[in-house]
């Protein structure tokens, strides 16, 4: 393999918006150690994949992709695996790809020049390959920072605020993949805010595992922002159209939060707040730390907004021992909530997890059935919401075009995709702010017409 083809590098990023706004850092960082990034494994000389463990699924996707690219390790390729399942398995998965020269957690991709170059020295020195591993410890202070993010989106940025989790929910993996709360200054995140606006960009998505549980590390005395204070002074800077931020955990979502979304235009009027459970008991043995009633009185909270703020969920069906009594509490859940959308799962066990030892194991047929019919439950409560935006005008974000549709691609504030037609003569550019009429409505989606 030429010197040339071995500074190139091919990355898959699985799972969450944190794993996409991680491999946006990881590009930057080889492009300013002078890699160039391909499209295919074929063109690479090192290929990387960001994993996602948060269900057995995209762990097992990985593996398969894994398997699938042995058969170019003849050719002298480096593979790489990156995120969470690198930090769940570790040295594991030297067992199960023996072909992979290194396995490196979220919090240690600032140091992935110095291991690949330490691979490369192998290689030259020893005549083969060198294995390589950057595991985070869970107690790491590290947030992965740097300088040299390749934004995949020119109008569109992701800051993170926050890294790691504290909850400990019984079954989920994150605390031990990302590490504890960890929060980078408001300084600092709003330094970079101001970088992206100058640059052009005019929404701003702050993300965290939680990233409500942002505790402002730093400041002059009384300086310290909280984190409605930093969603507002994100939003209240030149050039910003758009604030999002998620995921949000009800145990720390503060009233103070809707007060911002109410006093600031700029955020948007939409909240994804994971409930997992409308059982108490489910919600108990899950560890989430909060009552369906708590939970509620965060949607009252919302409700009463001066906005009308759009609110998402996630759910998860088939937990060890969820009753027909739970998930029928579930599905009386959303029919009190009316969400806009709803991302629902079957439950998967996952390594070093509490649920592990929990009697009362769920048949997987049985679990099937349940996300079937909440599926159903969710789409009849969605179809009669959205048609309640027929006649109403949104301003949408133009994010794309659909030629063989003839339709702009657009998002509103809520979060909603909101599709449209333009005539030919007032056609909007990407990235662009434009009013649109909804005539038609779908399940998840709505159609318009630009208002001109």
């Amino acid at each position: 393999m030429s010197a040339d083809s071995q500074k190139t590098f091919y990355l898959e990023t699985f799972g969450c918006q944190m794993n996409v706004h991680d491999s946006e850092k990881v590009i930057g960082t080889l492009v300013h150690e002078g890699y160039r990034q391909v499209q295919t494994v074929e063109e690479a000389g090192l290929v990387l994949y960001n994993t996602c463990s948060i269900r057995d699924k995209a762990e097992q996707k990985v593996f398969n992709r894994l398997n699938d690219y042995k058969k170019y390790q003849k050719q002298g390729k480096k593979f790489g695996v990156l995120g969470c399942v690198a930090q769940q398995e570790g040295e594991k998965i030297f067992e199960r790809a023996p072909y992979v020269s290194m396995v490196c957690g979220s919090a240690s991709y600032k140091n992935l020049p110095q291991m690949l170059v330490q691979i490369e020295k192998a290689q030259i020195e020893a005549g083969k390959p060198l294995r390589v591993t950057g595991l985070d410890d869970r107690e790491t202070e590290d947030c992965f920072e740097t300088e040299f993010t390749a934004r995949t989106n020119p109008h569109r940025g992701y800051i993170t605020i926050i890294e790691g989790c504290d909850k400990f929910c019984s079954y989920c993996v994150v605390p031990f993949t990302r590490g504890k709360e960890r929060s980078r200054t408001s300084e600092s995140v709003l330094a970079e805010a101001r970088q992206m606006a100058d640059l052009g960009y005019t929404e701003i998505q702050l993300l965290g595992q939680n990233v409500n549980s942002y505790k402002d590390p730093a400041g002059k005395p009384g300086g310290k922002k909280t984190f409605a204070e930093l969603l507002a002074a994100v939003g209240e800077l030149p050039g910003i159209r758009r604030v999002r931020f998620t995921t949000s955990h009800p145990r720390d979502f503060g009233r103070d939060i809707i007060d911002a979304i109410d006093a600031v235009p700029t955020l948007c009027d939409h909240v994804h707040l994971p409930v997992q459970s409308g059982s108490d008991r489910v919600l108990n043995a899950m560890q989430r730390l909060y009552t369906r009633e708590q939970y509620l009185e965060r949607i009252a909270w919302m409700k009463a907004a001066k906005r009308e703020i759009s609110i998402t969920s996630d759910i998860i069906v088939g937990f060890p021992g969820e009753t027909e009594e739970d998930f029928a509490e579930t599905l009386s859940l959303l029919d009190e909530v009316g969400y806009d959308a709803v991302f629902a799962f079957k439950y998967s066990p996952r390594p070093n997890t509490p649920s592990l030892a929990l009697d009362d194991a769920i048949p997987d047929d049985e679990k099937v059935h349940r996300l079937e019919v909440l599926n159903v439950r969710q789409r009849q409560i969605q179809t009669a919401s959205y048609k309640k935006y027929i006649g109403t005008i949104s301003e949408v974000m133009v994010e794309g075009r659909n030629e063989a549709r003839a339709q702009w691609i657009g998002r509103t504030s809520q979060n909603k995709t909101l599709n449209f037609t333009a005539p030919e003569s007032a056609a909007p550019k990407l990235g662009t702010y434009v009013p649109v009429r909804a005539t038609v409505s779908f399940p998840n989606s709505l159609l318009g017409e630009m208002v001109v």
